[in-house]
């Protein structure tokens, strides 16, 4: 069997000693067959070059919640006087390079240089357009931030950033922020990779907050599956105050279904966990799949409609927005 570059750990019920993967779940793997046929046997909408856009400068430190938009999977939670931010992306591409790949059409919702102290950086999973090297050096360098992430990443984190104390956990440990905020490790059906042949050799996560303002969920990238895992955070840590979650680049959906939900299984993960709030994100930034741009949030609006929901129950969030909890 080969090495695995990132865990060595024991056998559990999604690590079978060489891959991460999802019990009870469909595969997420992609043969090249199917890669190119998406690639090249569809019609790729054309986004605009740049859109405009706002930038907003943070409060310093919230005693309540509030969440602040900064752009795709990138949000700045403030809560209990923490600064934590996650998945941050502060570079014009998603990609191993900065030349190719996907490119940002609208600018970060809040500039880098008016960022608030952060505390911590929650990153969920490795893919290029949430763990960005280039801000990760910048927020080191900056903030010195810890830095909060399942298994495996911490090693991805050492080899192409550098080296920074990195706390890791599996689904179902958690990680203790502050006097009265903790961290939770939560199962996402999702999938991680840097190249090829590293496929599902760390973990994905997302994270359930448990803070004095209620709890914060936010899902990280994540097909809808049976829902079981949505439910589990109802159950388990009662009903969110907000959950963030995404809404984009789920087309095609016979090769997106298994990873990234459409915007009315997001309205179906609302509802599963129970949450106060919805705050949809990863549409509208990085051209990474095959819908319209604007289709995400009017499909977010159909299903809402659909199912009886007020439109302001999950908002679709573009950069520079922000959310406070009222209580």
């Amino acid at each position: 069997m080969p090495a695995n570059p990132y865990y060595a750990g024991p056998v559990t019920d999604h690590f079978d000693g060489l891959r991460f993967f999802n019990p009870g779940h469909p595969a997420t793997d992609r043969s090249l067959k199917e890669i190119l046929r998406w690639r090249w046997g569809g019609k790729r909408p054309v986004w605009p070059k740049a859109v405009p856009g706002r930038q907003v400068r943070p409060e310093p430190r919230v005693e309540g919640l509030a969440v602040t938009m900064v752009g795709h999977a990138t949000v700045l939670i403030q809560v209990a006087g923490l600064n934590l931010l996650v998945d941050p992306v502060w570079s014009d591409r998603v990609s191993p390079v900065q030349w190719l790949g996907p490119r940002r059409v609208n600018r970060p919702g809040v500039a880098f240089d008016h960022l608030p102290p952060i505390d911590a950086v929650l990153l969920t999973h490795n893919h290029y357009d949430h763990l960005d090297v280039g801000t990760l050096r910048r927020l080191w360098a900056t903030h010195r931030p810890r830095i909060v992430t399942p298994l495996g990443n911490d090693r991805v984190i050492a080899t192409e950033v550098g080296t920074m104390p990195v706390e890791t956990g599996d689904w179902g440990q958690s990680v203790t922020l502050g006097p009265t905020v903790t961290a939770w490790f939560h199962p996402a059906y999702h999938w991680s990779a840097r190249r090829l042949g590293d496929r599902r050799m760390a973990l994905w996560c997302g994270f359930v907050l448990e803070t004095p303002a209620g709890v914060v969920y936010v899902a990280g990238d994540t097909g809808y599956g049976d829902g079981a895992i949505f439910r589990q955070v109802r159950d388990r840590y009662g009903a969110p105050a907000v959950a963030v979650l995404p809404i984009g680049a789920y087309a095609p959906r016979w090769f997106m279904k298994q990873q990234h939900c459409d915007p009315a299984e997001a309205v179906r993960i609302l509802a599963d966990c129970g949450a106060h709030q919805g705050l949809a994100v990863h549409w509208g930034t990085f051209p990474l799949s095959d819908e319209e741009r604007l289709a995400p949030p009017a499909e977010l609006a159909e299903a809402l409609a659909q199912r009886g929901m007020a439109a302001g129950r999950f908002l679709a969030m573009e950069p520079g927005d922000v959310w406070h909890c009222e209580k």
